[in-house]
């Protein structure tokens, strides 16, 4: 038995929000902002329910065509339009801000900036990551996992990802069934990168340990798909993925791309933000919000291969750079030294090396989506910048560090979200703090 239900908003996820007869708020797989839509529930609970969309009775003003009949989960929002995405994004910063950091409402909607929206909102991606799996006859199949799921749905292309690399998993799923043959090579995972500046494209096949045709793999692989690259990361399934070697298997062995008047080489393992050009629009809103001076002591903490850090060394200021993956260390000290720029690396967790970094001027940290571990912002505090940039993927955790900041003696003067994942709910927000007491 279905019910009626009017999308009030979307939630910070794929779901739309509405209200049950009986008043409870329930979260929609499969609604938009604007749609009256006959809902059957999935889950009830004291305080909320779950359902699915069966029917749209009456579409939003706002819901659009989705490109994508593949049903893999990785475009959740595609049915709502673009503004409306944006409008969406700057509202779950804001209620981040208000529900969780506790700031008073009017201070959260002052504070908060439009959302800067991505140039192109289908095929901007720098990389697809493709698990891999079997189908019913044993044939090797690429694709993603639908969300919350281990189903795997089998993907021909990619509207998301830049046009040399959207049709990359049925060119890869053919050149590798071939490579493979009836023999399990051990690849749980293929990562494609593509760049429209370099034209870099980098092939990775995630294996377990064990025997691999290499020869064999760079012909045929170079056959499916031009690249520029092609390696093969040898590490244990599973969440953790623990690299224990990266094998060169043909050509340059990294992926390479242009940001922000840098070039960067990128390996396999290493993170590199998936949306070029916004990334550009976070490194200038980090530099702007610092008002780096020439000769200013600044700490990167998440360093990664040196998004924030080169353009920072490059504005004249002393950098030393936090990261603990060994990969991203190994490439911030190579294309630091390309850039002909001096940054100190220090390879450690940033809870760790912090406090050893001594009074600093100004600091960024681009924390994963957990956001902050604890004590950081007390040793960043210990520390005394006058201005820090606090870079995140996650409104939530992210409210809550800037709560702690405040604690700290930091104000929380300006928040910008970017938008580096049109068609998904996931937003980055650059925000600045300024130190307030001594």
């Amino acid at each position: 038995m279905s019910e009626t239900v009017a999308i009030e908003r979307m939630a910070y996820g794929p779901e739309g929000i509405g209200h049950l007869e009986n008043g409870k708020t329930v979260f929609v797989e499969g609604a938009v902002t604007g749609d009256t839509v006959a809902v059957e529930l999935t889950e009830e609970k004291p305080r909320f329910a779950r359902g699915r969309a069966v029917e749209v009775l009456e579409p939003s003003p706002a819901r659009v065509a989705v490109p994508c009949a593949a049903g893999c989960g990785g475009c959740p929002w595609a049915p709502l339009a673009y503004d409306a995405q944006l409008t969406a994004k700057r509202d779950a910063v804001v209620s981040a801000l208000v529900r969780t950091a506790k700031l008073p409402t009017e201070r959260a909607e002052a504070l908060v900036a439009p959302c800067v929206p991505s140039k192109r909102q289908w095929g901007y991606r720098n990389k697809l990551e493709l698990a891999c799996g079997a189908d019913a006859a044993g044939r090797l199949v690429l694709g993603m996992r639908a969300a919350g799921t281990d189903q795997l749905v089998p993907l021909e292309t990619c509207p998301l990802a830049h046009r040399n690399i959207e049709n990359a998993p049925k060119a890869l799923r053919g050149a590798l069934r071939y490579l493979s043959g009836a023999e399990d090579l051990g690849i749980f995972r293929v990562g494609v990168r593509g760049s429209l500046r370099t034209r870099d494209v980098e092939i990775a096949l995630w294996t377990s340990p064990g025997a691999f045709p290499r020869a064999a793999a760079a012909k045929t692989l170079g056959s499916a798909l031009k690249n520029t690259s092609l390696v093969r990361v040898v590490a244990e399934p599973g969440r953790a993925r623990k690299v224990k070697k990266v094998e060169a298997l043909s050509g340059k062995g990294c992926w390479e791309e242009d940001l922000a008047e840098e070039r960067f080489l990128i390996s396999a393992p290493s993170f590199f933000q998936v949306n070029t050009a916004q990334a550009e629009k976070l490194i200038g809103l980090v530099l702007e919000g610092l008002e780096v001076e020439e000769g200013d002591y600044v700490a990167d903490l998440y360093s990664g291969a040196g998004t924030f850090s080169l353009p920072l060394a490059a504005a004249g200021a002393e950098v030393v750079a936090v990261e603990s993956a060994g990969s991203s260390v190994r490439d911030l000290r190579r294309n630091a030294e390309r850039a002909g720029v001096d940054i100190e690396v220090v390879g450690g967790d940033a809870a760790r090396e912090l406090p050893e970094l001594g009074e600093l001027d100004a600091l960024v940290v681009d924390p994963p989506r957990a956001g902050l571990a604890p004590g950081v912002v007390s040793s960043i505090a210990q520390a005394a910048p006058r201005r820090v940039a606090y870079v995140s993927c996650d409104p939530q955790t992210w409210a809550r560090d800037v709560a702690l900041f405040e604690q700290e003696g930091y104000r929380l003067v300006r928040a910008t979200p970017v938008d580096l994942f049109p068609q998904t709910y996931h937003v980055e927000v650059v925000s600045i703090f300024e130190r307030v007491s001594g």
